[in-house]
């Protein structure tokens, strides 16, 4: 990503940033050195940097996988994934029995209802499970709750006439189990084991992510979504600043349960908390939810298969307002907006708020973005604002997607990397992890094949190259963080930042970049194995 020396040899490495790089003979004007040649068969590239990404995908493995795919913990052990309802009761059921008498919630996370049948899943199906124990599942999306009849009693829901947006009603009269939104999550989370302000300071769950990071060749990752209380603040600060912590975490303040005064005079006040390793000061908004769990918010003609349109999560004054009040301070704002309708809100509050408060530079992104048209990214564009694409839901969901939630026309231009690329739009691409694995260089082989689990290509023209999917994991995702004077690239001055990987990205063919091997990184000089992670 170096445009001056875009391959080299050689790179010189003093106080953990990069002193040169080039042939051997130019860097040894340097003065004395020592040659460390244990990289001499390996592969550098810039640090990968995982633009959206949630600590929690380290946090998540103490509860019971539940997910479709079979997927790796920290520890190496693979998880198969649950092929029906049948099967994800059968887990749950054993789970309690190893539980025993203990009155300990039953938590479970990965749950994909899309993939049985109907799409849904009742406190009926959970019931099976225990009627005395409280049982609360999180979808893969991370935007909808399913519970048992138990833990709807603890959180007082179990009854007639509950009128919340995101507490859908059965035929009963009463909830059918299923939570979709922060706002109706929130009233559940502490009574199944998912109480954010708990999960905010999880120190182990943050070093089982570390290891993670390390083993994908992630040298900066985000937490993109955290309540920040100041006594997990001081947890991450002690952690990240350990000799041997192997990643660079870049917080943001989740905007939730807080005005956007409170919101952004919050962040203001973390900047003084910031570290080399510990990066604070920027806000996360949702907008709406998941278009897979039919809570993102879809422009005409709405769901494909005839769904209700979706949720909204934050009201457009409030956004209008956050992001005049982030302008005016210098914060950072990065949205999620998953469905058009969203993006086309999120940019009318972006449009209104830099009129009021005119500001160059202000890399606000909008992440995941998926619905976004060509028109919508001409707007991007215009405002300056960059995106970050989730291009990882083509192999994941992208044959629903096609068959279900929003049909085959729409389905082929989500994710439009192609398109904000010739628009110009500054652009990153994630996993979104736990949403999905962590593992930048998977996401690039879903941004260049489009390819879904059934091995359709889903939208042959928004495919991109090897060279513009690796900046996208790289300077891209660094660019969207205000990082990219530090990061993203292997020139002097950065960070010595570094994926070493046992084989060449370019040199492969493209369909096999989610192949390449890990060896390991290299963050701030320091070397870390991947197989000692």
């Amino acid at each position: 990503m170096n445009p001056g020396r875009p391959e080299a040899t050689h790179v010189a490495v003093r106080d953990g940033r990069i002193l040169g790089v080039g042939p051997l003979d130019e860097l040894a004007g340097w003065g004395s050195y020592t040659l460390d040649d244990r990289f001499a068969d390996k592969v550098l590239m810039p640090g990968l940097v995982e633009g959206h990404s949630h600590v929690s995908e380290g946090t998540f493995w103490r509860y019971l996988y539940l997910g479709r795919f079979d997927r790796m913990d920290p520890d190496g052990k693979l998880w198969p994934g649950a092929a029906s309802i049948e099967e994800v009761v059968a887990r749950l059921k054993v789970a309690d029995v190893k539980l025993g008498r203990s009155d300990q919630p039953l938590s479970g996370w990965g749950l994909d209802p899309i993939y049985y049948g109907e799409g849904r899943v009742t406190r009926q199906d959970l019931d099976r499970v225990s009627g005395t124990r409280a049982v609360g599942v999180m979808h893969a999306s991370g935007h909808i709750f399913n519970l048992n009849s138990r833990a709807l009693r603890l959180a007082g829901l179990l009854r007639e006439g509950v009128n919340h947006p995101g507490v859908p009603i059965g035929a009963d009269g009463l909830p059918t189990g299923e939570l979709k939104g922060p706002d109706a999550m929130t009233l559940a989370g502490s009574h199944i084991g998912f109480d954010r302000e708990v999960l905010a300071n999880d120190e182990p769950g943050l070093r089982s992510f570390a290891r993670l990071c390390v083993r994908q060749g992630v040298t900066t990752a985000t937490d993109l979504a955290n309540l920040l209380p100041l006594e997990a603040v001081a947890m991450m600060r002690r952690v990240t600043d350990e000799p041997a912590f192997p990643v660079r975490i870049m917080s943001f303040r989740r905007f939730q349960g807080v005005t956007p005064q409170q919101a952004v005079d919050h962040v203001v006040d973390l900047r003084d908390h910031s570290t080399e390793m510990l990066r604070l000061g920027a806000i996360k908004l949702f907008v709406d939810g998941s278009i897979q769990g039919f809570s993102a918010r879809l422009r005409w003609p709405g769901y494909y298969n005839g769904a209700p349109n979706g949720l909204w999560y934050t009201m457009p004054r409030q956004i209008r307002e956050l992001y005049h009040l982030a302008l005016e301070q210098g914060v950072l704002v990065h949205s999620h907006t998953n469905g058009d309708q969203a993006t086309e809100m999120a940019l009318d509050c972006m449009d209104q708020a830099l009129r009021d408060e005119p500001a160059r530079d202000h890399r606000f992104t909008l992440q995941h973005c998926q619905l976004a048209d060509a028109a919508q990214f001409r707007r991007m564009k215009a405002l300056g604002m960059c995106v970050n694409l989730f291009p990882n839901h083509h192999f994941y969901w992208g044959d629903q997607h096609y068959q279900t939630t929003v049909g085959p026309e729409r389905a082929l231009r989500m994710n439009a990397c192609a398109t904000a690329l010739a628009t110009g739009v500054p652009m990153a691409i994630h996993s979104d992890a736990p949403v999905t694995p962590l593992g930048p260089l998977f996401t690039a082989w879903c941004a260049i094949t489009r390819r879904t689990a059934s091995g359709r290509t889903l939208g042959a023209s928004e495919c991109i190259g090897v060279a513009d999917a690796l900046r996208t994991i790289t300077l891209g995702a660094a660019y969207t963080l205000r990082l990219d004077g530090e990061i993203g690239s292997i020139e002097v001055g950065k960070r010595a930042d570094f994926a070493v990987l046992d084989d060449d990205p370019l040199a492969i063919a493209p369909e096999r970049l989610k192949d390449v091997r890990i060896w390991g990184t290299v963050q701030g000089g320091r070397v870390f194995p991947a197989a000692e992670a």
